[in-house]
């Protein structure tokens, strides 16, 4: 039964009277049809048509969807258009449905190329399945018709699609595919936490096997995972020497999205060498499309969920600022304000005291200044403006300021305050910004004096002699400097968030030791456009703290040797 392709044209349009029917059953083929983009089919011929009841002439002009169905149909017509796409022929297995008859086929979809523009049509050839052409032998030695499995993995991928968490798409996926091909085991493997290893993230394997669940390996070492990672075909392979988990036939295949590996799917076969067939490979590659899809979404989920406690956290952390914030800004404004009307209000009794109310009145403006300048040197970083101009800097003259400025502070609570040194013979010079410099050790320093009641500090310098790469030159070292106290400390669960812009430990200490809690964001974001690095330890609360910054060396200095 032969329906002519100009029958219907895609354009609705009647072909012209001398144009000849294309005879599909010449081409030699056992099933032909034409279709569009959209699955409308333009033309059928199949040499079976009567036997299975088949009326051609109902189908041409109908939808995939309509008649002669494909059981998956979303699958089938994203085939179509995959390959009207690519513009290359793609061979696949698939179960349609007349009435209420089922028919396995082997088709092969190519597209119909036009002398100018995209392609829009495709032509399909293929065959029905007899029983020699189903699946190899379960283990129960019963033969399964390729349409079971194409059922099966129906609902594989439609499982899949339901859930949006990864670690469930993942043991869904091994789990079905062991039960299904009856394997000794099957992996998933993922590719995205370090560079060249596959890590085990989820597994399935008959019971008298052990579990490598949690495992790595390298796949540049493993030539069917590089090469799998490399095309869109599965590859199987038969291991002539036995690997760690004792695998004598393998089958692999790279999940994509986008054209993005991001998993690879193992089915192992442990207790003999066997044959993978061209329908089970054909199926695996198009379920790894379906995972590979839902692993993309899933991780998409995960990305936007963290987002969302992301934001919700900086919000509650932005509102905790500004209120601690406007409360540290209004502190030494009242102090300006009531000194200064104390003095309007002629309260000063002598000179004495309205020299005293000035004082006062100075050190709140110069309180209030600090403050506001942290406001904006965040601002500043936040906003990429921070522009530094590095030069030489003497290290001891640096340490000198430091210790004019803030050993008083010290020595008034009676805590130790010592300055270690470098040994070397010659002067260390680092390469920075000398304010800034200074900046970062009078809040590290300060720091340290605030929040340690007894004890002391001491502030230290050690030289890297390790070449290390800037922006923009290479130095020969680094020097690192250190700031440690026998202060309060922080607990081990909040070290890590110490770097966050709005971030403060707790809002009670802040309201007793005063600040905006901006100090470290601000100093680590100046020693990182210095080329250098800052971390914070403490062993936990009121077991003190260190804080140690590295700034480039210009040039390496001479060193004591003993």
């Amino acid at each position: 039964m032969s329906i002519g392709l100009n029958s219907e044209l895609s354009n609705n349009q009647t072909a012209p009277t001398e144009s000849k029917s294309l005879s599909l059953h010449n081409l030699g083929a056992e099933l032909v049809f034409t279709q569009k983009h959209s699955g409308q089919y333009l033309s059928f011929w199949w040499e079976k048509a009567e036997e299975y009841g088949l009326n051609a002439q109902e189908i041409v002009g109908s939808f995939y969807k309509d008649t002669f169905t494909p059981l998956d149909q979303e699958g089938y017509i994203t085939k179509i258009r995959r390959v009207l796409k690519r513009r290359i022929p793609e061979q696949c297995y698939c179960l349609f449905q007349y009435q209420e008859q089922s028919l396995p086929l082997e088709l092969v979809i190519s597209p119909i190329l036009p002398a100018t523009g995209q392609a829009t049509t495709v032509m399909v050839m293929g065959h029905l399945l007899e029983e020699t052409q189903m699946f190899p032998l379960s283990k129960a030695n019963s033969p399964i018709p390729i349409y079971s499995y194409q059922k099966v993995l129906t609902q594989i991928a439609r499982k899949i699609r339901r859930s949006l968490n990864l670690e469930t798409i993942w043991q869904q996926t091994v789990d079905s595919l062991g039960e299904v091909f009856s394997v000794s085991r099957c992996l998933i493997l993922s590719h995205d936490l370090t560079p060249h290893k596959l890590k085990v993230q989820a597994e399935y394997h008959q019971p008298e096997l052990s579990s490598i669940l949690g495992s790595t390996f390298d796949w540049q070492r493993e030539p069917y995972f590089e090469q799998a990672l490399s095309c869109n075909h599965p590859i199987a392979v038969d291991r002539l020497v036995s690997d760690s988990s004792d695998s004598k036939s393998i089958l692999v295949a790279s999940t994509c999205y986008n054209n993005e590996s991001n998993a690879i799917v193992c089915l192992q076969q442990c207790d003999r060498y066997r044959n993978w067939t061209t329908a089970e490979i054909e199926l695996i590659r198009e379920l790894a499309e379906h995972v590979g899809t839902a692993i993309a979404h899933a991780k998409l989920y995960q990305e936007l969920e963290l987002a969302s406690i992301q934001a919700e956290e900086a919000n509650r952390l932005k509102s905790d600022f500004l209120a601690n914030t406007s409360h540290e800004l209004r502190t030494p404004l009242n102090g300006i304000i009531g000194f200064l009307k104390l003095l309007l209000e002629g309260m000063a009794d002598n000179p004495e005291e309205q020299r005293e109310f000035i004082q006062e009145a100075y050190k709140s403006s110069i309180h209030l200044l600090n403050l506001i300048n942290d406001i904006l040197d965040i601002a500043k970083i936040e906003a990429g403006k921070m522009e530094l101009e590095l030069t030489e800097v003497e290290l001891q003259d640096l340490f000198q300021d430091v210790d004019n400025l803030i050993r008083t502070q010290a020595e008034h609570k009676h805590l130790s305050f010592q300055i270690k040194y470098p040994e070397t013979l010659t002067p260390l010079s680092i390469y920075g910004n000398y304010q800034r410099l200074l900046q970062i050790m009078l809040n590290l320093v300060g720091n340290a004096v605030k929040f340690t009641h007894e004890g002391g500090i001491v502030i230290s310098a050690e030289v890297i002699p390790k070449k290390s790469l800037g922006k923009s030159q290479q130095f020969p070292g680094m020097v690192k400097i250190s700031v440690a106290d026998t202060g309060i400390g922080v607990s081990l669960e909040k070290q890590d968030k110490l770097f966050e812009n709005f971030f403060q430990v707790d809002g009670s200490r802040t309201k007793s030791y005063g600040g905006t809690g901006l100090g470290l964001a601000i100093s680590e974001k100046l020693v990182e456009a210095m080329n250098g690095t800052m971390s914070f330890y403490s062993m936990g609360e009121g077991l003190g703290s260190t804080v140690t910054f590295t700034v480039p060396i210009c040039h390496l200095p001479v060193i004591k040797t003993v």
